[in-house]
């Protein structure tokens, strides 16, 4: 009977694999140069991961500074924010962890796994999709506890999540972060009052 993967082995390749991809992309990403920058072979990674798609995802969910995971934890553990101000909070403070210089680093590689999502659905396709899913699902709950129809708290949430996620490509791109920091405000500003239940 073969012997099961090494978990503590597992991990520490996936976050040398998550450095390899911040620092080279995803478009060339091939496994025998991996390997070889890993100080491994190609056939120990698929015997850790099963296929390149999957390891990809789990490098890319490996990273426990993303602004997802923080906000999971802070929305499930019964402080989610209860009215618009206390939202309006909340999304400023995740914005905040977009100055973080490795989350930074890492968001070209974001940029990537999402425009090969779009034009790959069959490799990458979930990895952002259900991202998405999950932030919309996450407001979607939130909104539904301040009070807003599902209907509402649903196109409240897709409102909130697209438009923020539109304001990190921008400065991903030009790295205009000071704009991007006052257009978030502004869209702030214009969401909230749509927060309120009637």
């Amino acid at each position: 009977m073969p012997r099961p993967p090494d978990p503590a082995k597992r991990r520490d390749l996936l976050g040398q694999v998550r450095e390899y991809m911040i620092r080279n992309g995803l478009t060339d990403l091939s496994l025998r140069p991996l390997a070889r920058a890993l100080g491994t072979s190609d056939r120990m990674l698929l015997y850790y991961f099963g296929t390149k798609e999957r390891m990809v995802a789990e490098a890319l969910a490996l990273d426990e500074r993303r602004p997802l995971l923080r906000a999971r934890s802070l929305l499930g553990a019964g402080d989610a924010p209860r009215d618009p101000a206390g939202l309006r909070g909340f999304m400023e403070e995740v914005w905040q962890q977009y100055s973080d210089p490795h989350l930074r680093a890492a968001l070209p590689l974001y940029l990537e796994i999402m425009v090969t999502g779009v034009l790959r659905p069959d490799r990458y396709g979930p990895v952002m999709r259900d991202t998405l899913t999950e932030w919309k699902g996450l407001f979607t709950s939130v909104f539904r506890e301040m009070g807003l129809p599902e209907e509402r708290a649903r196109m409240e949430a897709v409102l909130l999540v697209d438009a923020s996620l539109g304001l990190v490509v921008g400065p991903a791109v030009d790295g205009d972060w000071d704009e991007a920091d006052a257009a978030f405000r502004v869209l702030l500003d214009r969401l909230e009052p749509g927060w309120r239940a009637t």
